[in-house]
């Protein structure tokens, strides 16, 4: 398969900077429903992070999580549960990911080392 191009998006729309960030767009799917969102890909992030309003979305219920995760940094206080979604980028098939779905809604879809980079080789330019 042929690799594809992404590009940084800027902070502030209109003007680029060293701070633009790398977004990429995905599609998250579950048997009970499917979102697009843009991920942030963040190497420094161990898990994969998904906010408490986009895992509603695909038909998650946060009563009935059973895999406790216990998050590090800024979300070290927020309760967090293991899910498995299906993330479709682009043309690439499609590639089941586990996140740490936590219970705020004031994080971005975050795509870290596990196992997001496990399954991607992603480059921006």
């Amino acid at each position: 398969m042929n690799p594809l191009r992404f590009v940084y998006h800027p902070e502030k729309p209109g003007r680029t900077s060293a701070t633009d960030l790398a977004y990429l767009p995905i599609t998250l799917s579950t048997r009970q429903g499917s979102v697009d969102r843009q991920g942030l890909l963040d190497t420094g992030s161990t898990v994969n992070v998904l906010p408490y309003t986009v895992g509603l979305a695909l038909g998650f219920a946060w009563d009935q999580q059973r895999i406790p995760i216990v998050l590090a940094g800024s979300l070290s206080r927020v309760p967090a549960y293991g899910v498995i979604v299906s993330c479709l980028v682009a043309s690439f098939p499609a590639v089941d990911l586990a996140f740490a779905w936590t219970q705020s809604a004031d994080v971005p879809v975050i795509l870290g080392q596990v196992n997001f980079f496990m399954e991607f080789d992603v480059c921006f330019f």
